[in-house]
């Protein structure tokens, strides 16, 4: 596979889904669903420009320290040298929640079943506050890059599926607090015109040179050798 990859036989698409194939994730088990990075940083133009390497995310550093603030700040460092299990049980992390888990995928999908029925059991019968819904793809990457804690890395529907975009059902997912302003279908990047127009352009991003030139590294922190041991260390990648 990797060899039909680096031949571009096959997509880097086919490749990420064949990869986390041999990790053991899969569609059937919501804590351990596919996993896709963030690959563009750039959801407020008019018009995205996959020939500038400045609308890409860097693939390199794990999500929480992309943002170079966040990298900055001391808390990883902190955390990481100071933290000490009294039992002895619990190992050194950077980060306390992970870049893939069964409420993540729930949260991306809440408007299509089965996700919706799952999302409202987790919350004891009832939608989440509507402003901890997924609202919109600019505000959940600002969200991103203003909170160090919020380490989610995107799912395979965001390159396929434009129906988990749209509120089709027409659930009442609540008002946001500030603006009052109703949850429904997702709110796009200026860029995307409709939510096929999303998935199309994202997908061209996805196959574009740029993230075909670095999709390694990423692969490297989810996939590879800087899962954990001393590379994860030096990458700010350990996980609780």
């Amino acid at each position: 596979v990797f060899q039909k990859w680096v031949n571009r036989e096959i997509s880097n698409f086919d490749y990420l889904i064949q990869l986390n194939t041999m990790a053991g994730r899969t569609y059937n088990d919501l804590a351990q669903y596919p996993v896709f990075p963030w690959i563009l940083r750039d959801y407020t133009s008019e018009e995205l420009d996959l020939n500038n390497p400045a609308v890409f995310r860097d693939l390199s550093k794990p999500i929480g320290v992309v943002n170079e603030k966040n990298a900055k700040t001391k808390d990883f460092f902190f955390r990481y040298e100071n933290f000490e299990d009294p039992l002895g049980m619990i190992d050194k992390f950077h980060y306390g929640t992970h870049y893939s888990n069964a409420a993540g995928v729930m949260h991306y999908l809440i408007r299509v079943e089965p996700f919706t029925t799952l999302h409202i059991q987790l919350q004891s019968g009832r939608f989440d506050c509507a402003d901890r819904q997924f609202h919109s793809i600019p505000a959940t990457w600002q969200a991103l890059m203003d909170n160090p804690n919020d380490v989610k890395e995107l799912i395979p529907e965001f390159f396929y599926f434009p129906e988990f975009l749209e509120n089709q059902n027409g659930f009442n997912l609540g008002q946001l607090q500030i603006s009052k302003e109703m949850v429904n279908d997702v709110v796009l990047p200026k860029w995307a015109h409709s939510p096929e127009d999303f998935i199309y352009k994202h997908r061209k991003a996805l196959e574009s040179e740029y993230v075909s030139a670095h999709l390694h590294e990423w692969i490297d922190l989810i996939f590879g050798y800087k899962q954990r041991g001393p590379a994860a260390v030096e990458a700010l990648n350990v996980f609780y």
